[in-house]
C-alpha cells in the first residue's frame, strides 16, 4: 500500500522524530510510506493533486489535527472520486491543547475527525480532551503511547559539551547540570524558570541550567539568547545529534521540561529510560507521564522548581526511587513493539 504521511517537519522537532519512528514501523510492514512536510503546503487542493499522480497515494496519515490533518479534506480543483484517499490521524498535542481554543480551527479539526478512519491519542486525558473538545466518535480514538528507543554516544566528551556551552572553571566534574531540552518556540517556554534558577546559581554556583535544542522561532531564539546571556548559571547550547543529546542527559543532575503545554514530551520519556531524573512543570501532557515523587518531580512555580530541585540533590533516595520508577514506567508502557504493532493494524484500516 502507498501512504502519505503529512507532518511538521521543522528541524527535529518532537513531531518530526515521532513522524520517522512511526514511517519506520509502517515500511516494515511491507508498505510504502512518503514522509513529508505539511508547512510545503498552501491547500489541501495541492496535496489532492499530489495524491492523483501516478501511482496515486492509496491512503494517507497526518500528525496534528489542523496543520496536518486539514490538507487531507480533499478539496482539489477539479472535483474526482480520488482526491479524499481513506486518511488516519495522530493528535500532535498542541491542536487538542491550544487550537481547540479557537473556533474557526476547531470546526476545521472536527471535519477532519469526522471522515478520518481513525485517530490516535498518546495518553488517556489527550483522548478525554479531544472528547469534550470535539465532536468525536469515542470509538475512533486509539490510545497509543509514544515508542522509546534511547541511544546514547559512546564517544561523548561531557568536558567538552560544557566548555562549548560557555561553562568555565576548574570545577566543571563537581557541577550539578540541569538539561533543559526544547525547540526555541514559546510553547515551549524556556525564559519561565530563568530568574529564579540565576538566584539559586548566585547562592549555589555549582548548579547550572543548559538550554539546548533546535532554533525553531527566530525571533524567539534572539530573546532566549538575549536573556540567557545576562542569566547567572544559564548556558544556550548548540543544538545536538540524538545521540550526543543522550550523552549529555545522561550526565546530568536532571531533565528539565518547563513547557505551557505538551502532547506527550519525547524528552521526558527518553530521560527516563537512560535513568535521568525528570523534573517537569505540572501541565496535563506531563502529569500523563510523571507521577510526583514516583516517576519524577512536578512543579507549578519556578520557586517550587527551585524547592524540588535542592531536594533532589540532597536526597539519594527520592533520587533513586524516581530514576527506578521512570525506567520501569517506559519499559512497562512505551515499548517500541507495541507501538510497531498498533500502527500496523491501524493501518491496515485504510483499506
Amino acid at each position: 500500500m502507498k501512504l502519505l504521511f503529512l507532518a511538521c517537519l521543522s528541524p527535529k522537532t518532537g513531531n518530526c522524530t515521532t513522524a520517522e519512528r512511526i514511517r519506520a514501523h509502517i515500511e516494515s510492514a511491507g508498505h510504502t510510506c512518503e514522509l513529508r512536510d505539511a508547512a510545503d503546503f498552501k491547500s489541501s487542493a495541492e496535496v489532492a493533486s499530489l495524491i492523483e499522480q501516478k501511482p496515486p497515494f492509496e491512503g494517507a496519515i497526518a500528525i496534528h489535527l489542523f496543520k496536518g490533518g486539514r490538507l487531507l479534506l480533499g478539496e482539489a480543483t477539479v472535483p474526482s472520486e480520488n482526491t479524499q484517499v481513506p486518511f488516519g490521524v495522530v493528535f500532535g498535542g498542541t491542536d487538542i491543547n491550544e487550537d481547540v481554543k479557537v473556533e474557526q480551527k476547531r470546526a476545521v479539526m472536527e471535519q477532519v475527525l469526522l471522515k478520518a478512519r481513525f485517530a490516535v491519542a498518546f495518553t488517556d486525558k489527550l483522548k478525554a480532551e479531544a472528547e469534550v473538545f470535539l465532536l468525536s466518535q469515542s470509538s475512533k480514538i486509539y490510545v497509543q503511547p509514544q515508542g522509546i528507543k534511547t541511544d546514547a554516544a559512546q564517544s561523548f566528551c561531557w568536558s567538552e559539551f560544557l566548555r562549548r556551552s560557555g561553562v568555565s572553571g576548574d570545577d566543571v566534574e563537581d557541577l550539578h547540570v540541569f538539561l533543559l531540552v526544547c525547540g526555541l518556540r514559546r510553547v515551549k517556554d524556556p525564559l519561565y524558570l530563568l530568574e529564579a534558577f540565576s538566584e539559586w546559581h548566585t547562592e549555589n554556583p555549582l548548579v547550572v541550567l543548559i538550554i539546548i535544542g533546535p532554533k525553531i522561532d527566530p525571533v524567539f531564539t534572539e530573546e532566549v539568547e538575549a536573556i540567557s546571556k545576562r542569566s547567572a548559571g544559564v548556558y544556550l547550547a548548540q543544538e545536538r545529534s540524538q545521540e550526543e543529546l543522550h550523552a549529555a542527559m545522561r550526565r546530568s543532575a536532571a531533565l528539565v521540561n518547563s513547557s505551557v503545554s505538551e502532547g506527550m514530551s519525547a524528552a521526558i520519556l527518553e530521560a527516563m529510560d537512560l535513568e535521568v531524573p525528570v523534573v517537569a512543570r505540572d501541565i496535563p501532557g506531563n502529569t500523563a507521564v510523571v507521577q510526583h515523587e514516583v516517576t519524577g518531580l512536578l512543579y507549578s512555580s519556578p520557586q517550587e522548581f527551585v524547592r524540588v530541585s535542592q531536594r533532589l540533590l540532597v536526597d539519594g533516595e527520592l533520587r533513586e526511587r524516581v530514576v527506578a520508577n521512570g525506567k520501569r514506567y517506559v519499559e512497562e508502557h512505551h515499548s517500541l513493539d507495541h507501538e510497531r504493532e498498533a500502527y500496523q493494524r491501524l493501518v491496515d484500516m485504510l483499506h
